[in-house]
């Protein structure tokens, strides 16, 4: 097992893959934070906010880098099936081996990519908000934010990687990724919200402490999000162990 995990972390780096979302999902969490600093410096002029409020918003920004970590998930599975190499993978590990080994490694880098996260959320409340001449009120509710983005790119991982087994097909699998997290989903937010906060996203907001009233409790949405996970990973497994592999 030591060889597959070594290996899978080996491809997990190959290619500019984890480059080009790490970049995108810095840029926009960033270009967001720079929009909350800005607006709530406006609403501490008409005395509609805090600081502490404003700090919040900005570390809370960084939420949006669970999309990429579970897209990198997805990547990490479905382009063995682009470039062919997925029988070899198969012959090499065994199919069990191969699927624990790319979930084991999917999660973990998506660890790395909410550590990455929190600390640059962290530096953005300071660099975003001086611009301003204020500095950030970090308090225990910043914390929980901070803790909640982390968990968030952690759990998003091996949904993407899961989506990556059943779907099997690189732009399939990201497309369905993008399409769930920012349209389908805020949608039925919208339309139904008494169900959609049950949906995977819309728990997840519960997670990292979004301000919507009519979400869950971040006890319930964390059984949510694992039951969402284990029912994604059961089908996933179900399918590559019982599919042709290409």
């Amino acid at each position: 097992m030591r060889e597959a995990l070594w290996g899978e972390w080996t491809k997990a780096w190959t290619g500019r893959a984890w480059a080009v979302l790490t970049s995108i999902a810095v840029f926009m969490s960033l270009l967001t934070s720079f929009g909350y600093a800005s607006e709530g410096d406006k609403k501490i002029g008409t005395g509609q906010t805090d600081i502490a409020a404003i700090t919040d918003d900005v570390v809370r920004s960084w939420m949006m880098t669970f999309l990429f970590a579970s897209l990198f998930g997805a990547l990490l599975v479905t382009r063995e099936y682009t470039s062919g190499s997925v029988s070899r993978s198969v012959l090499l590990t065994g199919r069990s081996r191969l699927f624990t080994a790319k979930l084991l490694v999917g999660t973990a880098v998506g660890a790395l990519s909410g550590l990455l996260a929190v600390l640059l959320a962290a530096v953005s409340s300071w660099v975003t908000l001086a611009g301003y001449d204020r500095s950030p009120e970090w308090t225990s509710e910043t914390s929980l934010i901070a803790l909640g983005v982390f968990a968030c790119n952690v759990l998003a991982a091996p949904w993407g990687v899961f989506i990556g087994w059943i779907i099997r097909h690189q732009i399939g699998a990201v497309g369905a990724l993008m399409a769930l997290t920012l349209l389908l989903d805020p949608a039925l937010q919208r339309l139904i919200p008494d169900l959609a906060k049950y949906l995977l996203t819309i728990a997840m907001s519960s997670v990292y402490r979004d301000v919507h009233t009519d979400l869950l409790s971040p006890e319930i949405a964390l059984l949510v999000i694992a039951g969402w996970l284990s029912a994604a990973g059961f089908a996933a497994h179900r399918l590559f162990r019982s599919r042709d592999i290409t």
